[in-house]
Order: structure tokens, then sequence, then C-alpha cells
């Protein structure tokens, strides 16, 4: 499978996460709910690692990748603990658009730190993204 599938499922998988998270905080506190979650991803990614053997290259990983990863996680974290407070007090058709202009904010980090190209197309496709979002996020 190329990218662009990996890319779909993960939108496909993120949509639906929307929804049974939606479902399970109802009645749960909003931090807890993220605490259930995260143990079970827990699981789930140490499942999949013992079961391709991959834990033996935990000792190969350098300490620049090390920082960021933690980094990434505590971002990873932040960002689920928000979404779940989020969740619990608006509708899923709201919190998931607004969650989503974080492509937009990806595509101004990446150019500023990751040096990655900006087209016009891109700046174009930002703005709708934007306005869509926030259309579908705010509209009632």
């Amino acid at each position: 499978m190329n990218w662009l599938m990996f890319s779909l499922l993960s939108a496909f998988f993120a949509a639906l996460t929307a929804i049974l998270a939606k479902i399970g905080v109802k009645d749960v506190n909003s931090n807890l709910a993220t605490a259930i979650r995260t143990v079970v991803i827990l699981l789930f990614a140490w499942g999949i690692v013992f079961s391709q053997n991959l834990q033996k290259d935990l000792g190969s990983i350098s300490k620049f990748s090390l920082v960021f990863l933690i980094l990434s996680g505590i971002a990873t974290g932040l960002s689920w603990l928000f979404y779940f407070r989020a969740l619990q007090l608006g509708t899923a058709s709201q919190v998931s658009p607004i969650d989503k202009l974080s492509l937009v904010i990806t595509i101004v980090l990446a150019a500023i730190f990751l040096k990655e190209k900006v087209t016009p197309a891109i700046i174009v496709g930002a703005i709708l993204m934007s306005l869509g979002a926030i259309l579908v996020g705010l509209s009632k």
C-alpha cells in the first residue's frame, strides 16, 4: 500500500474514533475516558511491536529521535485530552471539523520547521479547508 491508502485508512479510523469517543465519553469524565483509551492504544501498539519482534530495535533508537518521539507523545496526549473534553461539550459534527484545522496548522509548521514547500495551490487548499471547517464546525 502507498501513502495515500494509509492516509485514507487513517482518515476513516479518525472519523470512527470521533463517533465511538462521543458515545463513550457520555457520563464519563473526559480525562478518565482519555486514560482508558490510552491504555487500550498502549496495549495495542506494544502487541504489534512484540508480534513483529520489533522490541529488539529499541536500543538502536538515537537520543535525538527518542526526545522528539517523547515530545510527540506529550503533544498527542494533550490533543486527546482537549479533544475528549470538546466532544463532551459539543457535538461530534462540530468538534471534528474544528479539530481538523490541525491540517492547516501542520502546513504552516511544516513550512517553518521542516522547510516544506508551500505552493499557491496549498495556500488556496488550506484557506478552503479552514473555511470549510469553520462553516461546518460553527453552524448549528
